[in-house]
C-alpha cells in the first residue's frame, strides 16, 4: 500500500485464529539494494503454528514502538496505515491482548479519519496523507474481528463493522453490474475506477457481511473475483482501471496511469495469498494459475518483479514474492511447497530484513499454515 506523495498530487490533478486454538500506490522496493539470490533454505524446526507465531511476534517486537505505532524503520521511521492494520493482525493472531490495545489505541488518535477509515502516511508527529487505502482498512476491520473473538469483546467486533460501514459508504461504487472495491475514496476518475487487486481479501468481506448483517460485502466479494480472474494472466497486475459503465477491467502501469502492459511487483504478491484462503472456489481458482510461474524455479530463484505473462522483469529478490509463491501453491493444491517456500522467504528476509518482508513473512505462516487468523463467524 506504499506511494509517494508524487502518485497521489498526479491523481488528484487528474481528478483470525479461529476462537478455538501497505489513496495508495504500488508498493515501493526498499530503499536499500537487494541481496543475491542464495542457496535454497532448509524449512526450520518447529510446527507450523510455532513458526508463524514466532514470525509474528518478531514483527511486532522489531517494528512496534511502546505507545503501538508500528514504524518502517527501513523507510525513514515512518508510519502506514497498512502497517498498524499489520500489526494488529499479528497481535490477534498471537493473542497478545495489551499489545493489540496499545496499537488500536494508537491508530485511533492518530489515523483514523472522520469516516472511519485509515489515514495512508504518517510522518513526523503527524498525518502527512490522510487520503485512506482499502487494504489497510480491510485488514484493519479482519484484526478487529479476530480481537474480538480471540478476547471476547464485542467493542471490537462493534469497530471492526464500523470501519466496514465506512469502506462501503466511501470505497465502493457500482461498475457495469458488478460492484467494485476502490483502491481508496480517491479512486473515482469518472469514466473509470482506479482498482489494485491485492486490496480484496474476500475471506475479510464474507466475514463482515456475517458480522454486520450487510450482504453488500458479499457483492464487493464478487466483485472482486469476477476482477481478479480477468486480470490474472496468469500472474495479477499491481495495479487497473475498471470501466464505469462497462465494468471492464484493464492492467495499467501506475496507480495514475490509465495504459501499460501492467505488471506484478510489490502490491500484486498479496492478491496471491488473500485469494488462496478464499472459500469460493472461483477466487482459488484465479491465483492457483499463477503457480505455474513458480513451480519449476527453485525458491531462491524466483524474483520480485514479472511481466503479467510470467516473465521475470530484474534479478531483485524480496520475501513477499515468495510468499506469494506459496500461496499460489496452496491454492493449486500442491500444499508440500508452501513450508519450503515460506522457510526461504524468511532466510531471505533475514538476510535484508525490511518493514514489508517481515510483515508478509509473518502473515503468510498466519494465513497459510494456520487458522489464527480466520475472523468470528465467517
Amino acid at each position: 500500500m506504499r506511494r509517494t506523495a508524487a502518485v497521489l498530487a498526479s491523481l488528484l490533478t487528474v481528478c483470525l485464529a479461529s476462537c478455538g486454538s501497505s489513496q495508495a500506490s504500488s508498493t515501493s522496493p526498499p530503499d536499500s539494494p537487494s541481496p543475491p539470490a542464495r542457496s535454497g533454505a532448509s524449512p526450520p524446526s518447529g510446527t507450523p503454528d510455532k513458526l508463524a507465531t514466532e514470525a509474528a511476534y518478531a514483527f511486532l517486537d522489531t517494528y512496534t514502538t511502546d505507545g503501538g505505532r508500528i514504524q518502517r524503520t527501513d523507510q525513514g521511521g515512518d508510519t502506514v496505515g497498512e502497517g498498524q492494520a499489520y500489526g494488529l493482525l499479528a497481535a490477534a493472531a498471537v493473542g497478545d491482548e495489551q499489545r493489540f490495545d496499545r496499537i488500536w489505541s494508537w491508530t485511533k488518535s492518530n489515523m483514523l479519519d472522520s469516516n472511519g477509515l485509515l489515514a495512508f502516511h504518517w510522518a513526523s508527529g503527524r498525518v502527512v496523507d490522510a487520503q485512506p487505502a482499502a487494504d489497510a482498512d480491510l485488514d484493519a476491520a479482519r484484526a478487529l474481528l479476530v480481537g474480538a473473538c480471540r478476547f471476547n469483546r464485542s467493542d471490537l467486533r462493534s469497530a471492526a463493522v464500523r470501519i466496514g460501514d465506512a469502506v462501503l459508504a466511501h470505497e465502493t461504487a457500482r461498475a457495469g453490474s458488478i460492484d467494485v472495491l476502490l483502491a481508496g475514496p480517491w479512486a473515482n476518475m469518472g469514466p473509470h475506477f482506479v482498482f489494485n487487486p491485492s486490496y480484496v481479501d474476500p475471506t475479510t468481506l464474507e466475514a463482515l457481511a456475517t458480522a454486520s448483517g450487510n450482504s453488500r460485502f458479499r457483492d464487493v466479494a464478487a466483485g472482486g473475483r469476477q476482477l481478479v480472474n480477468e486480470l490474472t494472466r496468469p500472474l495479477p497486475p499491481d495495479w487497473a482501471i475498471v470501466s464505469t459503465a462497462t465494468g471492464q477491467a484493464t492492467p495499467v502501469s501506475a496507480a495514475a496511469s490509465t495504459s501499460g502492459p501492467g505488471a506484478f511487483t510489490y502490491d500484486a504478491p498479496r492478491t496471491l495469498v488473500r485469494f488462496a484462503l478464499d472459500q469460493d472456489p472461483a477466487g482459488r481458482g484465479a491465483v492457483a494459475r499463477a503457480w505455474g510461474v513458480f513451480k519449476y524455479t527453485q525458491p531462491q530463484d524466483i524474483v520480485t518483479e514479472h511481466q503479467l505473462s510470467g516473465a521475470p522483469i530484474g534479478t531483485s529478490h524480496d520475501a513477499v514474492t515468495i510468499v506469494a509463491a506459496a500461496g499460489a501453491a496452496k491454492a493449486a493444491g500442491d500444499t508440500g511447497a508452501v513450508p519450503r517456500l515460506l522457510a526461504e522467504a524468511q532466510q531471505l528476509n533475514a538476510q535484508h530484513p525490511t518493514y514489508y518482508g517481515s510483515a508478509w513473512v509473518a502473515l503468510g505462516r498466519l494465513l497459510l499454515t494456520t487458522n489464527r487468523l480466520q475472523p468470528c463467524g465467517s
